[in-house]
């Protein structure tokens, strides 16, 4: 069987996208994914998704992480689908759509290479230890260091992922250093086991981190460079309640092509 695929980026967070309106691809079997996301044996990605239709919503999105398993919520994953859906004609400027952790929203550039997504709202924000724990779609561990640029984020968060307390879960360890004008941030992610060059859960996880840390509060606009490029994390705090939170940056097609599978 061959499949038309895409190959998009957001910030260096890269995914292998499927126009699944058909249902033409059966996602049952998690070596196919697995093996499309190999770097070295498939295309190549950090995750996969399937753009379906769904009658409440202009598309569903269905993610993969790229051990083959279904995901939780991928922020650069969402605003790469939204391009695409752009490409596609589904949508012009904006959309409402559902992911694995409800609707959201986003709206896009003319020129379709950057979107704005809306996330979920958020109330609650835990510590271990001097670190902070957190749910933005996925969940996260934020601690704040010095030194990040020669940290060995692989190694350290790899042990944090698969210590006792989130092992069974797993969780996305994000390493974060304030340099002033912008946070920068490196992550370790669940499902890919490895460094990523960007994570948007994540760093929209750092920022509403750092905003309850410092007790910022009103309209907040955090500034975050990742590996992969810069980001940009927007939202209200009122001292409770994270609301209007928005991941923003871009989303790029890299190419496109078939392959059997």
């Amino acid at each position: 069987m061959s499949i038309q695929f895409f190959k998009y980026q957001g910030a260096g967070n890269d995914f292998i996208l499927i126009d699944n309106r058909g249902l033409s691809f059966k996602d049952t079997d998690n070596k196919i994914v697995h093996k499309l996301c190999d770097r070295r044996f498939g295309i190549g990605g950090d995750g996969f998704m399937l753009l379906q239709n769904h009658p409440d919503f202009d598309f569903e999105m269905r993610y993969f992480n790229a051990d083959g398993n279904p995901g939780s919520m991928c922020g650069n994953g969402g605003r790469c689908i939204v391009a695409f859906a752009k490409h596609l004609g589904i949508i012009d400027s904006e959309t409402n759509f559902l992911a694995v952790d409800g609707p959201h929203y986003a709206k896009i550039s003319d020129e379709g290479n950057w979107v704005d997504l809306q996330m979920i709202d958020i109330d609650t924000i835990s510590k271990d230890g001097e670190a902070y724990v957190l749910n933005t779609g996925s969940p996260h561990y934020v601690a704040q260091m010095q030194g990040l640029e020669s940290y060995d984020v692989y190694h350290n968060g790899k042990e944090i992922r698969n210590n006792e307390t989130y092992r069974s879960e797993g969780i996305n360890v994000n390493f974060v250093e304030d340099q002033g004008d912008h946070l920068f941030v490196r992550t370790f992610e669940r499902g890919v086991e490895d460094e990523t060059y960007a994570c948007g859960t994540g760093v929209t996880a750092v920022a509403l981190s750092m905003a309850y840390r410092k007790g910022q509060t009103g309209h907040v606009e955090t500034p975050v460079k990742v590996l992969g490029g810069n980001l940009n994390i927007k939202f209200d705090y009122d001292g409770s309640r994270f609301t209007q939170v928005f991941l923003c940056g871009p989303a790029e097609k890299v190419f496109e092509g078939k392959i059997s599978i």
